[in-house]
């Protein structure tokens, strides 16, 4: 295992923090960000963000005393992108995290994640016990593994219409919508799921792409973005996905039939570290996944607390970052060593 520091002045850069890249035993890159010392917050992103997505927690943690890591996960910015969906599989990530652990020369860590990164971030605890003592989900609620496969659930939902992780299945086909115009698609889809900028909600839905051929950014606003996302920021999302394309962030959807079959041998199970969980108001995520948040007490019984957000949106460590930082830390300043 090799760890490569390469420090990088900028605007972003800020007090001690430094990139680094480290390569696993499986010969994987992943690409980080660190600031500060202290104990290890590992922080996952979700799709289709990056490291960049955890900017405003990075300082604010360091300042706190812990030593904050946000990577980018394999498919995304600097990290390996291997051409195989199977390389994105769920067992794969969590391999990724816990040698990210032992690069950085440690032994435990906390894990916290949002969207696809909560996820991810609850099968790292589930999976590494050893070496993930507590587990934040920003988002999206921990659902264990367990019913139909997920590729049809997901063909089942929305009558005329196609799910959007669906229609991310085919190879090539999202990437022909999003990589002839990437900022002006990622602007939308930003949009589409703050909750200063969403659609009504009587307007067609923006996880939903309509059977006879359409797009999903036609359901995206198109003349406002949310004010959390200053154009700079914008900028940063759309040049690292100008450079590496979709497919890699499209992958992880593309393995969740094979994590089905990976995870069948911890099907139902519950996470017994410490937990914390945070959701927007106004997230859609809330409202399909009312089940997995209904059953914490039994697939969460170290649960430290619920907090879901008024007026906020999916993005929720970028659209109220303060108070998002602030939850975090008194939770982690809670949690035994």
């Amino acid at each position: 295992m090799t760890s490569a520091r390469h420090d990088q002045p900028g605007q972003h850069d800020q007090h001690d923090q430094h990139h680094r890249t480290v390569t696993t035993p499986a010969g994987r890159r992943i690409h980080l960000v660190e600031q500060g010392t202290g104990p290890l917050v590992l922080l996952i992103h979700g799709f289709p963000e990056g490291w960049y997505s955890w900017r405003r927690q990075l300082p604010v943690l360091a300042e706190a005393g812990y030593r904050a890591v946000a990577l980018d996960v394999v498919g995304y910015g600097r990290s390996s992108k291997p051409a195989d969906p199977a390389a994105y599989r769920m067992v794969e990530l969590v391999e990724d995290n816990a040698a990210v652990v032992a690069a950085l020369g440690e032994r435990r860590a906390v894990v916290v994640g949002h969207d696809w990164g909560a996820t991810i971030a609850a099968n790292t605890a589930l999976l590494r016990p050893d070496v993930f003592r507590a587990v934040g989900l920003l988002s999206v609620p921990y659902a264990p593994r367990g019913g139909p496969r997920p590729s049809e659930v997901f063909a089942r939902m929305g009558g005329d219409d196609e799910f959007y992780v669906s229609y991310f299945q085919e190879p090539g086909r999202a990437e022909a919508e999003i990589e002839p115009d990437v900022r002006g698609w990622l602007a939308g889809f930003y949009a589409a799921l703050s909750a200063e900028t969403m659609p009504a909600p009587d307007a067609p839905s923006p996880y939903f792409v309509p059977r006879d051929g359409g797009r999903l950014r036609d359901r995206f606003p198109a003349d406002r973005v949310p004010s959390w996302l200053a154009e700079a920021d914008l900028d940063v999302y759309a040049a690292e996905f100008e450079r590496t394309g979709m497919t890699g962030a499209l992958n992880r959807y593309r393995a969740m039939d094979r994590d089905w079959e990976d995870l069948a041998v911890v099907d139902g199970a519950p996470i017994p570290q410490p937990s914390l969980f945070i959701g927007g108001a106004k997230d859609a995520s809330l409202t399909w996944l009312a089940g997995a948040i209904e059953a914490f007490p039994t697939t969460l019984p170290a649960l430290s607390a619920t907090h879901i957000l008024d007026g906020v949106g999916h993005w929720l460590q970028q659209e109220r970052p303060d108070e998002v930082n602030t939850l975090i830390i008194d939770w982690l300043a809670r949690l035994a060593d």
